[in-house]
């Protein structure tokens, strides 16, 4: 399988479960990996948001295997900033970095998932895509076209036997949530204030652990588990969707 945005906090529990799990992962991401990629495995510093480093990616995927079982489109960036305030380059990356590369990677991947029989693609949108604050437009609008995306890739790629899924995590404890919040995307009090005001939104009253996510990738990306499900989003919040904001 193969997975974007690896050395992240979804990204990098999502390699341990699938390696977990007996797959070999190829993970790519612009940063480093922060410790040894798993040995059975290949790792590829890349920009998602660049189509030649796309090319390259899968030059490099094709070397390693023949077939994919399964891609994670999980890599995002997330520009904070007022509508009026954003630049069209900010725009534009975001864009690049969260939908266009979904596109260009399920384009590339698809003679490798086609040779699979069996496979998946699982897109990580966000519960952004349906529900948002303010100062984060462009990255809401990035995660909604990846659910349409979602819906389309199910329909064309169906008839080889390729299955289409998105997940849409709520507030989780990764450093992309961190970041956002230390630059008002929510704002009152200092960092675990705003923690906890988030936690205090959930049904459940917590935030989610990239582990969690994980496994609802990894029960999408597994025909043994999910074979009849495609063209679905699951939203995975803690139940903060799920109540009214006049409550």
């Amino acid at each position: 399988m193969l997975i974007t945005g690896a050395a992240g906090g979804i990204g990098r529990a999502t390699v341990k479960i699938f390696c977990e799990a007996g797959w070999r992962v190829i993970g790519v991401d612009r940063a480093d990996y922060p410790e040894q990629f798993p040995e059975n495995g290949l790792f590829i510093r890349a920009d998602i948001s660049r189509p030649e480093e796309m090319e390259n990616i899968f030059n490099q995927s094709r070397a390693f295997t023949d077939k994919l079982d399964a891609l994670v489109n999980n890599a995002a960036v997330q520009i904070v900033k007022p509508l009026v305030e954003l630049t069209v380059e900010e725009w534009d990356t975001t864009m690049a970095s969260n939908l266009r590369s979904a596109f260009l990677a399920a384009k590339l991947a698809y003679p490798l998932l086609k040779r699979s029989g069996r496979a998946a693609i699982v897109n990580v949108s966000s519960v952004h895509a349906v529900q948002t604050s303010a100062s984060i437009a462009s990255y809401a609008a990035s995660k909604g076209g990846l659910l349409a995306l979602t819906r389309g890739m199910a329909i064309e790629f169906a008839a080889d036997n390729i299955r289409v899924n998105a997940v849409l995590p709520g507030a989780v404890n990764t450093p992309m949530l961190h970041a956002g919040l230390v630059r008002d995307h929510v704002s009152g009090g200092d960092l675990r204030s705003r923690l906890e005001n988030l936690a205090s939104k959930t049904v459940n009253g917590r935030i989610g652990e990239p582990e969690e996510i994980a496994r609802a990738i990894y029960f999408l990306a597994d025909e043994d588990q999910s074979s009849f499900i495609t063209g679905q989003s699951l939203i995975i919040d803690g139940g903060a969707t799920a109540r009214l904001s006049t409550e």
